[in-house]
């Protein structure tokens, strides 16, 4: 396996994936999320993938077929003046394909972002999980990420 930055070419496989997890998010939260959609568009992987500030990196195996994506962002701190400056690297969205979920794949492509956010400086890895999502919130926490803040909502 081959973890590197996405290119162009692997936008087809990239919209496949980004199919996937938000076929998972809607069937959590069918209130929020359009089943058969996607977070990004093609148009938007193509100016996101030329954004050093938004990496995303893809395992490929021995084919260069895309088995998974981390979108990241280089985030700046802080909230607000009461914070110390630093610069965080957020993963966006993490997605392995369904057919080799088990291999390892994601555990690769988190470490190799933990590597890239110590290339960049950065002083931490965030991201967000959606409340029953707990197959990653098992999987982070196997990662070794802990709960750093919670939102609540009150639907009305």
């Amino acid at each position: 396996m081959n973890i590197r930055r996405a290119n162009e070419k692997d936008i087809p496989r990239l919209i496949e994936l980004l199919e996937q997890v938000l076929q998972i998010h809607a069937d959590i939260r069918p209130d929020i999320f359009i089943p058969g959609t996607t977070k990004y568009t093609e148009d938007e992987l193509k100016e996101m993938l030329k954004d050093d500030t938004k990496p995303v990196y893809v395992a490929a195996d021995e084919n260069d077929v895309c088995l998974g994506y981390a979108f990241c962002q280089l985030k700046q701190q802080p909230f607000s003046n009461n914070m110390v400056p630093f610069t965080s690297l957020f993963i966006d969205d993490l997605c392995v394909d369904a057919k080799t979920r088990g291999q390892h794949v994601g555990e690769s492509l988190f470490e190799y972002v933990k590597g890239e956010a110590k290339r960049l400086g950065c002083y931490e890895v965030t991201l967000n999980v959606w409340a029953g999502n707990t197959s990653a919130e098992k999987f982070y926490e196997k990662m070794g990420l802990k709960t750093k803040e919670r939102q609540m909502e009150y639907i009305l």
